[in-house]
């Protein structure tokens, strides 16, 4: 079975409309934000450009050398990416998938111009005129290039954070309920970084 591609059709079947796709990235981990990020590609002449689909199935180089690419065209003109977060506390207050809409939000609000959004997954944020796409990042070559910035993005801030506090193993982990890193919980406690509404982290406070 050939595998799919993401392209330019559907937000070409928006005919007249300025699209934009939205992805998140970081609803499962146990720490941390939920990052999102909107991408407009203002132009479809590119001759250069990587292949972008979905985050994660591609090489943390591949993401990056796409993260180039796009910060790249931006500079020049052609695409333009807005990226947002909501913080543990924000998704403690909210729920992951409320807090997931609102970065989304947040980030498609950073973007100079676009009038219509390709949202990823079944749901759609409210008061934005948007479509909801399940699997858009392995469709829709905007969500994936969200996807990605998304991705890498979140990845650099729990980098970031690792170093602040090195015990815990965030910068290999990002934050995901690995072995090691329950153990890790276990043993060393939580901070203000952790999700508490979360059933695993609830446990070990608990334990």
């Amino acid at each position: 079975m050939q595998k799919t591609i993401p392209n330019f059709d559907i937000e070409d079947s928006h005919k007249g409309k300025l699209v934009a796709g939205c992805d998140e990235a970081g609803r499962g981990p146990l720490c941390g934000p939920v990052v999102a990020a909107a991408v407009v590609f203002l132009t479809r002449n590119f001759s250069d450009m990587p292949l972008i689909t979905d985050s994660k199935k591609m090489t943390a180089a591949a993401r990056a050398k796409c993260v180039e690419w796009l910060a790249a065209q931006k500079a020049a003109g052609n695409l333009d990416f807005g990226i947002a977060e909501c913080s543990a506390a924000e998704i403690d207050k909210m729920n992951i998938l409320a807090a997931s809409l609102e970065a989304m939000r947040r980030a498609t609000m950073k973007l100079r111009a676009a009038d219509f959004f390709l949202i990823d997954g079944n749901k759609t944020i409210p008061n934005l005129p948007c479509q909801a796409v399940v699997k858009g990042d392995s469709k829709s070559l905007s969500i994936a290039a969200a996807s990605i910035l998304a991705k890498e993005t979140r990845d650099d801030i729990m980098k970031k954070l690792d170093a602040e506090f090195p015990m815990y193993g965030w910068a290999k982990n990002a934050g995901y309920p690995t072995a090691a890193h329950l153990a890790a919980i276990k043993k060393h406690g939580i901070n203000g970084h952790f999700r508490k509404s979360y059933k695993p982290v609830k446990i070990l406070m608990s334990s």
